[in-house]
């Protein structure tokens, strides 16, 4: 290491054309064709030569980068390696100083017990890392404000508002979660920030249905025989979602029943669907196109995409969607039977009741529900005949 130190200017440097110069101590410059630099620092250290960087040309002055250097000479007079302090140091600094994705992390990991999947299915982790984290991720969480939640979510506020609304939730469980560890953190952030945001000016919008008179026509016109038109056709018998059809798995029928399983269901119940005679029908049709006992399988590998039904309704110049289809029944249940209202809401799979209630009330109303969906293939299947 060359004893002579400060050998350059600030003139020198704004003038210098493309090139490595030192400025003595190890202390060099590297300056690029387009303006910018980069210094950096070379030592030997246990003997082998060491290049450490110190920062862009942009950001730090002779000055400063002369310090830097003079701090790490020291380290090296110590007998250590410069690089391999600096990483220690900044790992110290993050245990002292958790970032937001740190404890985001923590957050999700403590709560996959819960979440159906390990909160894979449900996608919870998915508004933070997209649109949050990548913004703020590194900030010390103690440090995040209402401020920079608010300039975080802002662009997405109103225009994405249900991504917004679940990103601002999940934060609000990560900011209680840093609190929970002991961390000075303001646990109000997050309602303090929808203050600033203001009320979202998106208005919700329901999947488009199709009215239930008008279901017995469109069924009779899936009559190709194909996976797409007998997955429709089963979605609509079934008033099932789209995704419990399209991985609907032949070891999951037995006789007249479909069971899903927990993890197969939204609510995270197993759930019983009764098979009409109808809906049986189209599952034997479907059989010769089972591929690994999936019913419905793509024409590569695994099953038919999400899109596949939706771009089919499309295609047919139809407003409705696949999953309009549940409403559609729901609606004909209402206006057409004598339903109970939990036995219609059991047939959806949705949850009915408080806690309390759930827990006392033992029956899923299967018969009653064989009965109801029998009835609803009649309908849906009159003009089929």
């Amino acid at each position: 290491m060359t004893r002579e130190l400060n050998k350059l200017s600030a003139l020198q440097i704004k003038n210098a054309p493309p090139g490595k110069y030192s400025d003595g101590g190890g202390l060099w410059l590297h300056k690029r064709p387009d303006g910018g630099g980069q210094w950096f620092l070379r030592v030997t250290i246990h003997g082998r030569r060491r290049e450490m960087g110190l920062g862009s040309l942009t950001y730090v002055t002779l000055k400063e980068a002369r310090e830097e250097a003079n701090r790490w000479r020291t380290v090296v007079r110590k007998g250590k390696d410069p690089i391999k302090e600096r990483d220690r140091e900044r790992r110290l600094a993050a245990r002292a100083a958790p970032t937001l994705e740190m404890v985001a992390l923590e957050a999700f990991e403590a709560r996959k017990a819960e979440l159906k999947n390990d909160g894979k299915s449900g996608r919870w982790f998915s508004p933070l890392e997209l649109h949050v984290l990548p913004k703020i991720g590194r900030v010390p969480v103690e440090e995040i404000d209402q401020q920079d939640i608010k300039n975080t979510l802002a662009p997405i506020w109103h225009e994405k508002a249900e991504t917004a609304r679940k990103a601002m939730n999940r934060l609000g469980i990560v900011m209680r979660h840093a609190a929970a560890m002991g961390l000075d953190v303001d646990i109000q952030a997050t309602e303090k920030a929808k203050a600033l945001l203001g009320k979202s000016r998106h208005k919700a919008q329901h999947v488009a249905a199709m009215d239930w008179h008008e279901v017995p026509a469109f069924y009779a016109g899936l009559n190709e025989g194909s996976i797409t038109h007998l997955a429709l056709r089963l979605l609509i018998l079934t008033a099932a979602r789209s995704g419990e059809i399209r991985f609907c798995h032949l070891d999951e029928i037995e006789g007249d029943i479909w069971t899903l399983s927990s993890e197969r269901m939204k609510t995270g119940n197993e759930h019983r669907i009764p098979l009409s005679a109808e809906a049986l029908r189209v599952i034997e049709q479907a059989k010769p196109f089972a591929r690994d006992g999936f019913l419905f399988p793509s024409v590569r590998k695994g099953v038919i995409s999400d899109a596949t039904m939706a771009r089919y309704m499309e295609r047919k110049g139809l407003e409705a969607r696949p999953h309009g289809f549940r409403s559609s029944f729901r609606t004909w249940c209402a206006e057409e039977t004598n339903t109970p209202r939990e036995v219609a809401e059991m047939a959806l799979a949705h949850i009915v009741g408080g806690a309390v209630e759930r827990a006392y009330r033992r029956t899923d109303y299967l018969d009653q529900r064989r009965e109801l969906m029998e009835k609803w293939a009649a309908h849906v299947a009159k003009s089929s005949s």
